[in-house]
Order: C-alpha cells, then structure tokens, then sequence
C-alpha cells in the first residue's frame, strides 16, 4: 500500500551527539523506517548556514542521490568544489570517486532529499580522519587499526581441545 508522507506535519530534529559543525537536522521518524523500507533509506534534511552535513565519507555498499529542494550548497567531492542549487540532483557511485560532503556558504537554510541503497551492510570510509564506519550496526574503527587475516588464530587446536574436554 502506497504511503503519503506530508514534510509539514513532521519536524526537524538534530543528533545532538555530533560537532556543532555538523548539526545537521533530519525530519523524525526517519521516512525510510516510517513507510517500511526494505531497499532504500530516505530523508529530508535541512542544512543550516554555516553548517557541513557529514564527515567527507564514501559507501562501498550503497549509491546515494540527492536532490536541492530549496536553497544550495557548496558540494565537495575529488573533483573540488561545487555549487549545487535547487531542483539539481547529484549521484553518488559506490567507492573512493562517489567520496562527497556538503556545506551551507548561504545565509538561509538548505533542505534536500538524500537517497541511498541498502543491501545489507555497507561500510562508510571517512578519508579525512582515516576511519571506517560498519553501517548500520555503527562500529566505526580507525583505518590504521588494520590486522592480518590470520593474527590471533594459531591457537585454533588449544581451542578445539578446550571445547571437547567441556562437552565430553
């Protein structure tokens, strides 16, 4: 069944846990969990002046889309910056080429529509500060955090005879 989603009822809410550089505002609920999302995750979200939206991030498992609803912002992607208006969309591939982040240079708010795929887990990486993000469980580590695939695992045999002498 088809769900009707009326911007104007909803209202604006900030995670409080972020920068002050980055409060960002989401319309609650979220409208991806409100119309019972499978495949995407969607919001409208408002971008006041002198604001970024995100830590300058990339998916790995997700294509997202944004389109200007009213006012602009300055887009910074590999390529430098960009002024985005409304009514202009912009995509976002998957990788280090779709690597994006959004500022309000206006002295009004901007709102937009972000758009973006969900097949499970993705991981976001923050090339600024080197971290990577297992979303949506919210795990973020530091890049530099890095293990070989077999440290930690020579002890597999200790293991095993641990677990037969418990359950013999």
């Amino acid at each position: 069944m088809p769900t009707l989603i009326n911007p104007n009822s909803l209202i604006y809410q900030t995670d409080n846990t972020a920068l002050d550089e980055f409060k960002l505002k989401t319309l609650v609920p979220r409208l991806g969990k409100y119309c019972n999302s499978n495949q995407m995750i969607f919001d409208i979200r408002l971008l006041e002046p002198g604001k970024y939206s995100f830590p300058y991030h990339f998916h790995r498992n997700a294509e997202e889309l944004i389109m200007i609803i009213s006012g602009s912002l300055t887009l910074r992607t590999e390529d430098g910056l960009k002024i985005i208006k409304s009514g202009e969309l912009v995509f976002f591939e998957i990788g280090p080429s779709g690597a994006h982040q959004f500022y309000n240079h206006e002295q009004t708010s901007c709102i937009y529509l972000d758009i973006k795929t969900t097949q499970g887990i993705d991981v976001v990486e923050y090339p600024d500060s080197g971290k990577v993000n297992i979303t949506p469980l919210n795990m973020i580590y530091e890049i530099g955090s890095q293990v070989n695939y077999n440290q930690g695992e020579s002890n597999i045999s200790s293991i095993w005879e641990n677990l037969k002498k418990e359950h013999s």
